[in-house]
């Protein structure tokens, strides 16, 4: 028997699937979590975990329909559709893995994959609009699973003022807070973020932005450099062999986006290609090598994070918990521990969570927590007018 919302909003424990694809574009994360009762008072167990790679093809697909200017409604209709499917076999695959029937899971939170984040007003059709675009139809995975999915959270909150982004800050004053320490939680995907949980705090007292790229154009870099051979830069190897341009560094951390005050985030279309030619445009001119070049550019990744904390939180973090795929880049970890002096730096499996699973279990918080009628925005990270219910229900 298939189920609704109303089934679902009764359960004092749920069987939830999160899933995301991020702006690295590189795949899907998807988690089966447990969870039991909502708000202060809920508890979340991580049961199983995979990720579905992205074909080559796919992966550059989405980017090049995340730029911007490829594709059109028949392109969107396409990627959107196939990507629902993709999460929805990702879903499946992952009920098999923890030996479940697809029929025991209660609800799915879907993330679904952003191709376009405009925080900032523009002028259209003699009105000033902004928005958010996440695409992958949940309707698929309501049609795996047979319960309800909840998907498209972002939009909510930019309806009430927000730029609809971070989202995931609710769910760490959830699952992070403490009581003898200030703690700060930075995910390094394709975009670095960070939230920031004063000792004691209430989640009023919450910040949290984007701090500037995170994988992203290292990612980019490399697969320049290596001309596709290679999509990102397995454990900093190859940057490590590099030296850090004092001159390209310099330059890097002019970048306009680092000095706005938050509440602020930005993404690939901030980041993207022409981010990229400007830096390879200075490096030539400087004659830099690209190994030196590469390694730079991973130093700015930790020099964007450290500024961000220096200048934007009001307490200096005892600990800074690293998630996402920059976790396990080695360097990238040695080049904060450098930056942050006297503040300790973790990973999530530190702290007895898994740092790829994060994001897809942030989303399967969410999605419950949407089901039992809870704010999940937090106006004071978002700049929204007031704290709603994010998500559109799938059933």
């Amino acid at each position: 028997m298939k189920k609704d919302i109303f089934m679902v909003r009764e359960k004092k424990e749920r069987l939830v699937i999160g899933l995301m694809s991020g702006t690295s574009a590189d795949g899907i994360d998807a988690v089966l979590t447990r969870i039991t009762g909502n708000g202060l008072d809920i508890r979340v167990e991580e049961q199983a975990f995979l990720f579905l790679p992205f074909p080559a093809e796919v992966h550059e697909r989405i980017i090049r329909v995340a730029g911007g200017s490829y594709g059109g409604a028949e392109e969107l209709c396409k990627l959107s559709n196939y990507l629902g499917q993709q999460y929805a076999k990702a879903s499946v695959m992952l009920c098999e893995q923890a030996g479940i029937a697809t029929a025991d899971v209660d609800l799915a939170g879907n993330h679904g994959q952003t191709v376009w984040h405009m925080p900032k007003t523009a002028e259209y059709l003699k009105a000033k609009v902004r928005g958010t675009l996440q695409i992958g139809e949940d309707a698929y995975i309501a049609e795996a699973l047979g319960c309800p999915v909840v998907g498209d959270f972002r939009v909510r909150d930019m309806a009430a003022g927000g730029l609809g982004a971070p989202l995931v800050p609710y769910v760490e004053y959830l699952l992070y807070r403490r009581t003898d320490k200030t703690v700060a939680l930075q995910n390094i995907g394709g975009i670095g973020n960070v939230t920031i949980l004063p000792r004691d705090c209430t989640l009023d007292q919450v910040t949290a932005f984007d701090t500037g790229p995170g994988n992203m154009l290292i990612d980019a870099f490399i697969s320049q450099m290596t001309e596709g051979q290679k999509t990102y830069d397995e454990n900093g190897a190859i940057a490590a062999g590099g030296i850090i341009h004092k001159g390209l560094l310099g330059y890097l951390m002019e970048d306009p986006y680092l000095k706005i005050i938050p509440p602020k985030n930005t993404g690939r279309e901030y980041y993207g290609r022409e981010y990229l030619d400007r830096i390879c445009e200075y490096s030539r001119a400087q004659g830099i090598e690209d190994v030196d070049c590469l390694r730079t550019i991973t130093r700015f990744t930790a020099e964007s994070i450290a500024y961000g904390l220096r200048h934007f939180t009001g307490e200096y973090p005892d600990q800074l918990i690293i998630g996402g795929g920059g976790s396990h880049n080695p360097l990238i970890l040695a080049d904060l521990a450098d930056c942050l002096p006297g503040c300790a730096i973790l990973t999530g499996e530190d702290v007895g969570y898994c740092s790829d699973s994060k994001e897809a279990v942030a989303f399967a918080v969410l999605a419950s927590e949407a089901v039992s009628g809870n704010c999940t925005n937090v106006p004071s990270v978002t700049g929204a007018s007031a704290a709603v219910v994010c998500g559109k229900i799938t059933q």
